[in-house]
């Protein structure tokens, strides 16, 4: 029992600095989303507008999953740092190539038209799918 705690103690600063560069890669990819989007998701979730909603979660699990299989695999917090913007990036790639396709969609976010905001959502968490098992491999 001894051993176990010591093994603990030995690696929970580290776990503790892993997790705390994830969190923090997680929230700056989100912080840069909501910077790069041409709607305001903060004040329309604040009305209620449930298309808003349903992008936001779509881009959260985009961005969490793929940084839980890096940080999974990770063997150093510069690692993360280097990782973790690849993840940002890519997910911001997925989210353009949407733009592009749904031309109308930000006009559709703000009225809160759903059925774009799936698609949207489900191209985020695709692409985070892919990217996680990608960095996985």
């Amino acid at each position: 029992m001894i051993a176990a705690w010591n093994s603990v103690l030995a690696g929970l600063p580290v776990l503790l600095a892993q997790l705390a560069a994830t969190t923090g890669i997680f929230f700056l990819g989100l912080i840069i989303y909501f910077s790069l989007t041409p709607y305001r998701e903060l004040q329309l979730l604040r009305q209620n507008n449930i298309a808003a909603a349903i992008v936001l979660v779509g881009e959260m699990l985009a961005l969490a999953v793929p940084l839980g299989a890096m940080l999974a695999h990770s063997v150093s917090v510069p690692d993360i740092l280097l990782w973790g913007i690849v993840t940002i990036i890519l997910q911001l790639i997925a989210a353009a190539a949407v733009a592009v396709v749904l031309r109308q969609l930000p006009a559709a976010i703000e009225r809160g038209d759903v059925a774009p905001a799936l698609v949207l959502a489900a191209a985020q968490l695709s692409a985070g799918i892919l990217n996680a098992a990608a960095m996985s491999g």
